[in-house]
């Protein structure tokens, strides 16, 4: 049976956090190729990750983060102004 979809906020955030990867990758001048080839993944997967497509395993964070040489709470923060916009309806957030 296959798993509800996420909510709203998972996936803005998921899309805030592939958008940081692939600066960061880009500032490191790495294709998705080369960056894939680092962490032991190929470059679909990178690829889905840095557009929100795959929820991927914390262990592949942590080795694009070494590996992007981007500490992964630089990765995992909420932009300013997230919680306003794009998590009011998560739990426990007023959206103020």
């Amino acid at each position: 049976m296959p798993a509800d979809p996420p909510p709203a906020w998972v996936l803005t955030r998921r899309r805030a956090i592939g958008a940081r990867i692939r600066t960061a990758r880009e500032a490191a001048k790495l294709t998705q190729e080369t960056l894939g080839e680092l962490v032991g993944a190929d470059r679909k997967t990178i690829n889905r990750i840095e557009h929100a497509i795959s929820d991927p395993r914390l262990s592949l964070l942590i080795l694009i983060a070494d590996a992007i040489g981007v500490p992964l709470a630089d990765l995992m923060r909420e932009s300013p102004g997230l919680s306003a916009t794009g998590d009011a309806d998560r739990p426990g957030r007023s959206g103020d």
